[in-house]
C-alpha cells in the first residue's frame, strides 16, 4: 500500500509523522501558518513558516491526488475492467502523471479508429500478427474483410489492425513514463517564427530560430517563447538533434523491445516495424510533446511566481523611515507636482499643487509653497516619487533644503500608488480628494511604513514580478497572499493605527472583521486592551485566538499587550514574575535578568521549552520590528536623464527588481539599468538573490548605454571596463569566453526580447507614463 499522506509528507519534508499530523489538524481547524509557526511550536516540533508553507502546498497536491485516484478507480470499476492488478497499480500511483498514464487506456474518449476496428472484429488479427510474426499479414487479413463496417479489402483491414496496436502500444503506462523522462532530458525546445509574421513579431526576433535543451530552458526564456506562441508569432515544438531524428530515432527501438518486435525477415516483421514507427511518430511523440510543453510551462510559471514572491517579500519588509511628519511629492510636468503633508500617523494634514517645471516654470513660487508647508507642519521627511520629472523635482527639493528647511529628502518608488489612489478604499478614505493627491499621500505613507501602505494594493500591481500575467493567476494569488500574510504577521500590527486592509491581512481576520474593528475604534476610541477585541462584532474566540498575538497596543493597561506574547501565555509570564518576586512590567527590557533565567524551569504541560524560550526573548525586546534600519540612496547630482550617463560612471542605485537573469537598478535617470547575473559578483553565482534583493542600495558601473532603445547595461564589478567582454562571472569563473558570449546574448535578450508584462515592459510602461504625464 502507498504510505498515508502524513507519512509521505513526513518523508518528503524530513520531519516526524507526528509533526505532520499535528500541523494538518491545525490547518484543517482553520489556523493560519503564522499562528501555527509562532504559537504552536510544541505541537509541530517547531516547524518554521517556510516548512509550513511547503507542507500546506504539498498537502493540497496530495489531497487532489487522492480525490483523482478515487474518481479513476470508480470510473474503471464502473466499466467492469478493474482487475486486482490494475487496482493495486492505481492505489500505488504516487504522482498525478502516473495515475493518468494508468488510466489512459480506460479513459472515456471519442470513438477512435482503433475502436472502430475492434467493433469490426479485427483485434484477433492484430493479436495474431504480434504473437506470431511468421504469419503473412495480407493472407491473414482476407478473413477479416467487412465491407459493411468499412473494411472492404486487405489494406483497410491491416490499417485497422495497425490502429489497434498503435493505441495499445502508446497507452502502455511503463513505456509512456520511460519515454517521457528520456524525451525531457534529450529533447530540444525549438522555436520558429511563423511565416509572414517576421515584422509584426519583431519583438520576439531572438526566438525566430532557436533550439535549446528542453530540461535546461530558463523560466524567463520559456515564458517569453510561450507568449510569442500565444500571440501568434512563434511556433514551438520539441525535437531531438536533427529533424530526421523524428523519422527514425532510438526511441522506436525502445517501443519495439517492449513489445518484442524484431526484424529477422519474417513475413510480418516489416508490417510490425511500421506499426512501431507510426506509434512513435503519430501517437507517442505528439502526446509527449504536448505533455512536456505543459510541464515546461508549469515549471517556468512556478519559477516566475517564486521570483515574484521573493521580490514582494523584500519590498514589503523594506526599512520604514518611521512615524515622522512627511511632505510627499508626486512629480509631474504639464499637470504639475502634487503635494501632500501627512503626520506621523499617516493622517493627511495639508495638500497643494505646484508647477515648477514646463510649461509654467513657477520655480520660485513652488519653493515658497514648499517652504511654507514645511514650516507650518514641522516637516521631517520629504518623499519624492520616482516617476515623471522626479530628478527635476529632486533638484527643487535640494534647493529648498539648501535655503534652510530642516528635513531629509528620499526618492520613493511610486509603483502602485496610482492603483491605490483609484481604489475603492482610497475613495472611502478621501472621498473629496483628487485622485492625484491621493497618490501623493500614498507616496508619503510608503516612506513612513512600506508594509502598511503596500498592503492596500493588490500584490500583482506592486510591479516586482516576472511575467506575472502569463502564469496561473490562482496560483500566483495564493503565493503572493501567503507572502503578505507572513510579512504582516512577522512584523506585527498596531491595533490603534492600522488601516482595515492591514488588519485584514492579520492572522484570523477577514475583511469584514477588519472593518468591524475600525468601526468600533472610531466609535469608542483607541483600544486599551486586547480583550476588547472580543467586543468587536462577529469576532469570536477562534478569531481572537488567531489574531491577538499579532496585534499590538502601545501604552496598554497590560504591558504584554504591546508585545508578541500571546494572551493565552499571560499566566505563564505572571508565574515567572511571581517566582522571582517581580511584577510583569519590571521584567520587560531587563536583559541581564531575563538571560539569567533557565527556560526549562518554567515549562509545564501546556507550555514547552520552545514557547518559554520565545517568551523570554520577547520580554527582552517586546514588539521588536524585524525590518532593517532605514537608509536612502544618494543619486549623483547632474545625472538626471539617460543622456547624462557616460560609460565608466560609478553610481549609487536602488535594486528595484530581481529576475532569474539579473537585477534592475534605479540610478535616477527614469530608466532602470540591468546588471546581468554574470556581472553581479566577482565569483560565479547561480541565483541573483544570493547577492542582491529588491530594495538594496548598491554601487554600479555604467558599461553601455543605448539612448535610442533606452537600455542601460550596468556592472557591480568595479574592475570591469566598458567595451571589454565583461560577461564572465569573474576571474575565478573558468568557463571562458564561450560562457561570456552566451551571457552577452542572454543579457541582450532580456532587455529587448519581449514586451507586454515582462520586467522590461514594466520599466518601459513606467517610462512611457513619465513621458506622457
Amino acid at each position: 500500500m502507498l504510505p498515508s499522506i502524513a507519512q509521505r509528507l513526513a518523508s518528503e519534508l524530513n520531519v516526524r509523522e507526528a509533526q505532520v499530523a499535528a500541523t494538518v489538524a491545525l490547518l484543517d481547524e482553520g489556523a493560519s501558518v503564522p499562528f501555527i509557526s509562532r504559537y504552536r511550536k510544541e505541537a509541530t516540533g517547531a516547524l518554521d513558516d517556510t516548512q509550513l508553507r511547503n507542507l500546506d502546498e504539498r498537502l493540497r497536491y496530495l489531497r487532489e491526488l487522492e480525490e483523482r485516484r478515487t474518481a479513476i478507480v470508480a470510473s474503471v470499476e464502473e466499466q467492469g475492467k478493474l482487475t486486482d492488478e490494475l487496482k493495486e497499480q492505481l492505489l500505488l500511483a504516487d504522482t498525478k502523471q502516473r495515475l493518468e498514464d494508468l488510466y489512459l487506456p480506460y479513459k472515456p474518449k471519442r470513438r477512435t479508429k482503433a475502436q472502430i476496428a475492434r467493433e469490426a472484429g479485427i483485434e484477433p488479427l492484430a493479436d495474431a500478427l504480434l504473437e506470431n510474426p511468421k504469419l503473412t499479414p495480407e493472407t491473414q487479413a482476407t478473413a477479416y474483410i467487412n465491407t459493411e463496417a468499412g473494411f472492404a479489402d486487405e489494406k483497410a483491414v491491416l490499417d485497422g489492425a495497425k490502429q489497434i496496436l498503435m493505441e495499445r502500444f502508446s497507452e502502455e503506462p511503463e513505456l509512456s513514463g520511460r519515454l517521457r523522462d528520456a524525451f525531457w532530458q534529450d529533447g530540444l525546445l525549438s522555436s520558429r517564427v511563423i511565416k509572414g509574421q517576421e515584422d509584426a513579431g519583431a519583438k520576439f526576433r531572438d526566438y525566430f530560430e532557436q533550439d535549446e535543451k528542453l530540461a535546461k530552458t530558463p523560466s524567463h526564456r520559456a515564458l517569453a517563447m510561450f507568449r510569442g506562441r500565444n500571440e501568434g508569432f512563434l511556433s514551438l515544438s520539441i525535437k531531438l538533434a536533427g529533424e530526421e531524428a523524428l523519422l527514425s530515432h532510438p526511441y522506436e527501438s525502445v517501443i519495439a523491445e517492449r513489445f518484442g518486435v524484431k526484424d529477422t525477415g519474417r513475413a510480418a516483421d516489416k508490417w510490425l516495424n511500421e506499426v512501431v514507427r507510426w506509434t512513435w511518430k503519430v501517437k507517442l511523440y505528439t502526446r509527449l510533446e504536448t505533455e512536456l510543453l505543459t510541464r515546461l510551462r508549469e515549471l517556468a510559471e512556478e519559477a516566475a511566481i517564486q521570483v515574484f514572491a521573493d521580490n514582494l517579500k523584500d519590498v514589503l519588509l523594506a526599512a520604514p523611515a518611521g512615524p515622522k511628519t512627511t511632505l510627499a511629492l508626486d512629480p509631474g510636468i504639464r499637470t504639475g507636482c502634487k503635494v501632500a503633508v501627512v503626520d506621523a500617523t499617516g493622517k493627511l494634514l495639508d495638500h497643494a499643487t505646484i508647477y515648477p517645471h514646463q510649461p509654467k516654470n513657477q520655480w520660485r513660487e513652488s519653493l515658497a509653497v514648499l517652504a511654507a508647508l514645511c514650516q507650518k507642519h514641522q516637516v521631517e521627511l520629504i518623499a519624492i516619487g520616482n516617476g515623471t520629472a522626479s530628478r527635476e523635482t529632486d533638484k527643487l527639493v535640494g534647493e529648498l533644503l539648501a535655503s534652510g528647511a530642516k528635513a531629509s529628502k528620499v526618492m520613493v518608488n511610486e509603483a502602485g500608488a496610482s492603483i491605490y489612489s483609484a481604489s475603492e478604499f482610497a475613495a472611502r478614505e478621501f472621498p473629496d480628494l483628487d485622485v492625484t493627491i491621493r497618490g501623493a499621500v500614498s507616496i508619503g505613507r510608503r516612506l513612513q511604513d512600506p508594509l502598511a501602505e503596500l498592503v492596500k494594493i493588490e500584490p500583482k500591481s506592486i510591479g516586482v514580478g516576472q511575467y506575472q500575467h502569463d502564469v496561473s493567476q490562482v496560483q500566483l494569488a495564493r503565493s503572493l497572499d501567503a507572502v503578505v500574510e507572513d510579512c504582516v504577521n512577522g512584523v506585527g500590527v498596531d491595533l490603534n493605527m492600522a488601516s482595515a486592509p492591514l488588519l485584514a491581512r492579520t492572522s484570523g481576520l477577514s475583511t469584514g472583521l477588519a472593518e468591524n474593528i475600525v468601526a468600533l475604534r472610531d466609535e469608542q476610541g483607541a483600544f486599551t486592551s486586547r480583550r476588547q477585541l472580543l467586543d468587536v462584532k462577529r469576532l469570536g474566540p477562534k478569531a481572537y485566538e488567531q489574531c491577538a498575538g499579532f496585534l499590538r497596543i502601545r501604552d496598554a493597561k497590560n504591558p504584554l499587550d504591546a508585545s508578541a506574547v500571546h494572551p493565552e501565555a499571560y499566566p505563564l509570564v505572571e508565574k515567572i514574575a511571581k517566582a522571582n518576586q517581580r511584577d510583569v512590567a519590571s521584567l520587560i527590557g531587563d536583559t541581564s535578568f531575563l538571560k539569567s533565567l533557565n527556560a526549562a524551569d518554567y515549562t509545564d504541560e501546556r507550555f514547552g521549552l520552545p514557547t518559554v524560550t520565545d517568551i523570554l526573548k520577547e520580554l527582552d525586546k517586546p514588539g521588536r520590528d524585524p525590518r532593517p534600519e532605514f537608509k536612502a540612496a544618494e543619486f549623483l547630482e547632474g545625472v538626471e536623464d539617460i543622456k547624462d550617463l557616460k560609460p565608466g560612471m560609478v553610481l549609487e542605485g536602488v535594486v528595484t527588481n530581481v529576475a532569474n537573469f539579473g537585477a534592475f537598478v534605479d540610478i535616477g535617470v527614469h530608466q532602470d539599468g540591468l546588471v546581468h547575473i554574470s556581472a553581479l559578483a566577482d565569483t560565479f553565482i547561480k541565483d541573483p538573490r544570493d547577492v542582491v534583493k529588491a530594495g538594496d542600495i548598491i554601487k554600479v558601473k555604467v558599461m553601455e548605454i543605448d539612448v535610442e532603445r533606452r537600455r542601460i547595461a550596468l556592472s557591480c564589478r568595479m574592475s570591469d571596463q566598458p567595451g571589454e567582454n565583461n560577461s564572465t562571472a569573474g576571474a575565478s569563473n573558468a568557463r571562458g569566453t564561450r560562457q561570456a558570449a552566451t551571457h552577452n546574448k542572454q543579457a541582450a535578450k532580456q532587455q529587448q526580447a519581449v514586451t507586454g508584462n515582462t520586467l522590461g515592459d514594466l520599466l518601459l510602461a513606467a517610462q512611457k507614463k513619465k513621458q506622457g504625464k
